[in-house]
């Protein structure tokens, strides 16, 4: 079947029907600004945001591209929508929108087509079950994140010496040099620390991409970058929240001017196995930086430190709470920042930051280290201007609301582990709160606690805890058996916490929504449990 625009010259769409495999071939005629991939095939395994960025991406470069996943209720890339037997005809008013009439029914859907699937080489979507033959066969396979290397035969290619990538790397190859990256991950914090960096150097004029992990994939930029008709790049530079599923295959391209390991806490064992593997992954951020680059470290992580020793590269380190580094004085609220390798000796007044959690000093003067690092001529006097225009992102120690019976309530759906819990609770030691636990707590085989015990002491600080969801007794037994002094409460699911914390908070407190757990016992990720969280809050007002 061939299907002509009706007033766009050289579009031709050519569609072949699979109905066996549930898939469809489109080829379409290439008009990307480079084709470095042209006559090349890629295999996209993953079709999350990560995997359909990365897909468009080799599509820009002139690739053919098969995008595999193994979920079968997700939309064909080509139209977004399964098509089964139906007829094809084209919106005269808007040439880029089709509209789709089953035979069987004359029901009639409109798809709006994404430009970038519809516009390049050949693409290929295969849904459920595929022969990994085709990977095999794939002049490069490009795995999103959330496919592990175990699966599929991965390692395998990858071992065997196949171009096995990262979206990750897979974007980094084709990013203009002049781009300096601003890497960040780390078990808790990574997403703050990026947006607090991404927000420095936007208000100080820098044009920036902020992404990665964090919302937006790289791949993104990379499409930005390439259909830019002048020669000057987008951004002057890349913040990008890595997350250690993004490291499992070695990276090539990927070469941070900056890279920032915040923390490593027991998480992710499901996929890690271990924690010193959990540990190699982390550091591979820092794998191709060079002594020109600076790397920055929590001080004392005997893992990381390991880890480190096995890198070959020798790159300037310096350090989370030791010099050279810095550290942060929580009574003067002033940071010290000194690394003298890079010419780094100064002090940043924290004062004027608005935002909650005493933990959020660090992720603001650990930003400002990073931006200085990027050597982009920024001082730290113009940092400090930057400082009160500051905001976290969403669902990390937000500020949602004040009502009127003068109860602040906060949404940190984002803190999934106890560990990010705990910090946040160490933050509000002067901000009395009543402290919602819950969801799906992150146990695995081989430990023998849950983790809860230590908020225990941090807790002690507080009006009351609410547990809830499906973790919620497991929580409140833990904390009991380990000897918690302020009240517990347990609540069905969310919304009875959220109505149990009204009835027991008081003027001045706060409600703290710092699950220490994942949602999905009840929501589709932390995003869905803080949005359903604010709804609720608002929803008495």
């Amino acid at each position: 079947m061939k299907i002509r625009f009706p007033s766009h010259k050289n579009r031709t769409l050519i569609f072949k029907y699979h109905h066996s495999e549930k898939t469809i071939l489109r080829t379409v005629q290439c008009c990307a600004p480079t084709f470095d991939l042209k006559g090349k095939s890629v295999a996209v395994i993953g079709l999350g945001k990560s995997g359909r960025a990365a897909t468009k991406l080799a599509l820009a470069r002139g690739a053919s591209v098969i995008a595999i996943d193994q979920n079968e209720n997700l939309s064909l890339l080509e139209v977004y929508v399964m098509i089964p037997l139906m007829h094809l005809c084209f919106n005269h008013g808007s040439p880029n929108i089709l509209s789709l009439m089953h035979l069987n029914g004359g029901n009639t859907s409109w798809v709006q087509l994404d430009p970038l699937f519809e516009k390049h080489g050949h693409l290929k979507t295969i849904l459920g079950h595929f022969d990994t033959k085709l990977l095999k066969d794939a002049d490069m396979v490009v795995v999103s994140p959330g496919v592990p290397l175990e699966s599929h035969g991965l390692s395998f290619l990858l071992q065997s010496g196949k171009r096995v990538l990262s979206e990750l790397d897979f974007a980094a190859e084709i990013l203009p040099r002049s781009i300096k990256i601003l890497a960040v991950t780390g078990t808790n914090g990574k997403s703050t620390v990026a947006t607090f960096s991404g927000q420095m150097l936007s208000h100080l004029g820098i044009e920036v991409f902020v992404g990665g992990n964090l919302g937006t994939p790289l791949s993104e930029a990379a499409i930005q970058c390439l259909t830019r008709p002048s020669p000057k790049p987008v951004f002057q530079v890349a913040v990008v929240e890595v997350s250690s599923y993004q490291l499992e295959v070695p990276n090539k391209h990927f070469c941070p001017s900056v890279a920032v390991v915040l923390n490593l806490t027991s998480d992710h064992l499901e996929r890690h196995k271990t924690m010193k593997n959990y540990a190699i992954t982390k550091c591979r951020l820092l794998s191709h930086m060079t002594n020109s680059k600076l790397g920055i470290l929590p001080f004392g992580n005997k893992l990381l430190n390991e880890a480190m020793e096995e890198l070959v590269n020798e790159v300037n380190l310096a350090w989370i709470g030791a010099f050279p580094g810095v550290k942060v004085d929580m009574e003067e609220k002033v940071a010290s920042l000194r690394v003298p390798a890079i010419g780094v000796v100064s002090e940043l007044k924290l004062g004027a930051l608005n935002v909650m959690g005493t933990h959020n000093y660090y992720n603001a003067a650990v930003a400002a280290l990073s931006v200085l690092g990027l050597d982009m001529g920024i001082d730290t006097e113009a940092i400090s201007s930057t400082i009160e225009k500051l905001r976290v992102p969403p669902h990390r120690m937000e500020i949602v609301h004040k009502d009127s019976y003068g109860v602040t309530w906060i949404d940190d759906s984002k803190a999934t582990n106890v560990e990010a819990t705990y910090t946040g609770l160490l933050g509000l030691k002067e901000q009395k709160s009543v402290i919602l636990l819950g969801g799906l707590a992150k146990v695995s085989n081989s430990q023998e606690s849950n983790g809860f015990e230590q908020l225990v002491e941090p807790l002690k600080y507080h009006r009351c805890v609410i547990t809830f969801g499906f973790s919620g007794p497991l929580i409140q037994k833990t904390l009991s058996d380990n000897g918690l002094s302020i009240p517990c409460f347990e609540a069905a699911n969310l919304e009875d916490a959220v109505n149990c914390a009204r009835s027991v908070a008081r003027y001045g407190d706060a409600v703290v929504l710092s699950p220490g757990c994942a949602s999905f016992d009840e929501f589709k990720n932390f995003e869905h449990r803080g949005k359903v969280f604010q709804e609720l809050v608002f929803s008495s007002e």
